[in-house]
């Protein structure tokens, strides 16, 4: 399975044009699970930004409660390294 994932990660850095990769998006996820990825996105760059509690968020954004805390467990379990690289990504 992990060679499939790696598959998909090659296709969507290869891309250049923005269409292409809502196409490619488009065909691959359905609408739910786009915006759940894009959903989580929100609350990790939320959470690093850390100007908002995790109730702000899940008020603002309209995301659930259960969503932001698997979120805050993730980056908890980060090492400071990992966190800031991640910072450097989506920051």
């Amino acid at each position: 399975m992990r060679a499939n994932w790696d598959l998909v990660l090659e296709k969507v850095v290869g891309l250049q044009d923005h269409n292409a990769m809502v196409d490619l998006f488009e065909l691959l996820l359905t609408e739910e699970e786009r915006s759940a990825i894009a959903g989580r996105l929100t609350v990790f760059k939320a959470l690093l930004e850390g100007n908002m509690s995790q109730r702000q968020i899940a008020a603002e954004y309209e995301i659930s409660i259960a969503t932001i805390t698997r979120c805050s467990n993730y980056l908890k379990h980060m090492t400071a390294g990992q966190r800031e690289a991640i910072k450097a990504l989506i920051l």
